[in-house]
């Protein structure tokens, strides 16, 4: 979407004037996140949680490359040289839970981000190439997440490893040669952690690549707000620097509070104390969790009886997500004026909730079923409920343009 009204850079110095010509970088800038890229004035702030996992991948990635120079990544001292950043190299510590915690700090803020994707129509057209990206960068994020966790080698990372890769025997035909793929054996070891070293190390960088393209696809179209209107005129718009920058500001600012309070008070928090304990091939722990990110859909996994069925359900739980901006049969995007779906929504959320705590609990009693009924529930969601309801459903009046939304809630 071209906007007319949208300032254009003019340098003004000599240098930058030079600079912009042989490699106009400084125009770049501006127009992706200066005043000459404009926005629409209604953004509330669960729009600064794009920014938010840009920063956090920053902070993942340097904290990232900084630990593997003192990383080995061989199956007989990869736990010894973790203790040995946390004692012995200077700061290692602080670098250690700050990429630990950053990890669970990134996937929080991408839920949310999704979330709201999800509540405001941010899949629906003309976005639907913005939709896809960011559910590609969701899946790189848990490919480098599930890796970068058996990285520590300790009794949760090689047994998650172990129960995970397992799964993928289940696959017809080809299911063990890819499981002996992917562990480079037939038992997690040296050429599994090498592996999964490697490509820890070079997804954030991917990742980072996408992002790219999720951004530049989002410039196309402009942003979605929250009433899910289009952007009628100059009115409707304001410049992002200053005000979305201004605004971006605090949400970090909140953001790397609330990251600091988890480093230092209770840096252990989110892990678990198995993982502390060096990997044994010959001693399986209890219960194996993997991380808090992973438990909706490692509850998916659980949920259906047969392993194959189990594996199935649980890419599907992802793979719906490509397809949402063709199943959601609504013409209104945001969930403000759909007073139906509204409620499902809240019902969603819950529903994930739900399954995360049958993750983290054992296959047995009551959250066996529970999670049975939550998958279906999930999966009703998006392949039912959403094509149906989107048909039925009596949308409440929108207002005309953005500013008289906004005009409107000023006044009342």
């Amino acid at each position: 979407m071209s906007f007319p009204w949208a300032k254009h850079y003019e340098p003004k110095q000599p240098l930058m004037r030079w600079v912009d010509e042989k490699l106009p970088l400084p125009r770049l800038v501006y127009n992706a996140i200066g005043a000459g890229y404009p926005v629409p004035r209604n953004l509330n702030y669960f729009w600064n949680f794009g920014v938010l996992a840009g920063a956090a991948l920053v902070c993942q990635i340097v904290t990232g490359v900084v630990l593997a120079m003192h990383y080995a990544a061989n199956a007989g001292v990869a736990f010894g040289s973790v203790e040995s950043i946390m004692r012995d190299v200077n700061a290692g510590w602080f670098l250690r839970y700050a990429h630990a915690n950053g990890a669970s700090m990134f996937l929080a803020v991408v839920y949310i981000h999704i979330g709201r994707g999800l509540y405001y129509g941010s899949y629906k057209a003309p976005r639907e190439m913005v939709w896809l990206l960011g559910v590609v960068i969701f899946l790189l994020m848990m490919a480098t997440a599930f890796m970068g966790y058996v990285l520590p080698w300790g009794q949760m990372s090689f047994w998650g490893a172990q129960v995970i890769t397992g799964f993928f025997s289940a696959i017809p035909l080809v299911g063990e040669t890819i499981r002996v793929w992917l562990l480079g054996g037939f038992a997690p070891d040296n050429a599994a952690l090498n592996r999964f070293f490697s490509l820890h190390y070079l997804l954030p960088f991917v990742t980072a690549g996408v992002i790219i393209l999720h951004i530049w696809a989002l410039h196309i179209p402009g942003s979605n707000n929250p009433t899910g209107v289009d952007v009628k005129g100059e009115q409707d718009t304001v410049p992002f620097h200053p005000y979305y920058t201004a605004k971006d500001g605090v949400g970090v600012a909140v953001f790397f509070l609330i990251f600091a309070a988890l480093i230092f008070f209770s840096p252990n928090l989110l892990g678990h104390p198995d993982n502390y304990i060096e990997a044994n091939p010959l001693s399986t722990p209890a219960h194996i969790v993997p991380e808090w990110y992973f438990l909706p859909f490692y509850a998916i996994l659980r949920a259906v009886p047969d392993k194959l069925g189990g594996v199935i359900a649980m890419f599907g739980a992802i793979a719906v997500l490509f397809i949402l901006p063709w199943l959601d049969t609504s013409r209104v995007r945001s969930a403000t004026f759909r007073p139906i779906y509204k409620w499902f929504m809240l019902v969603l959320v819950v529903d994930v909730v739900v399954l995360g705590l049958c993750g983290a609990n054992p296959p047995a009693g009551f959250w066996t079923p529970l999670s049975q009924v939550a998958t279906l529930y999930y999966f009703f969601h998006f392949l039912v409920l959403l094509p149906i309801l989107g048909k039925i459903e009596r949308p409440l009046p929108m207002p005309l343009s953005i500013a008289d939304a906004v005009l409107k809630k000023k006044a009342g």
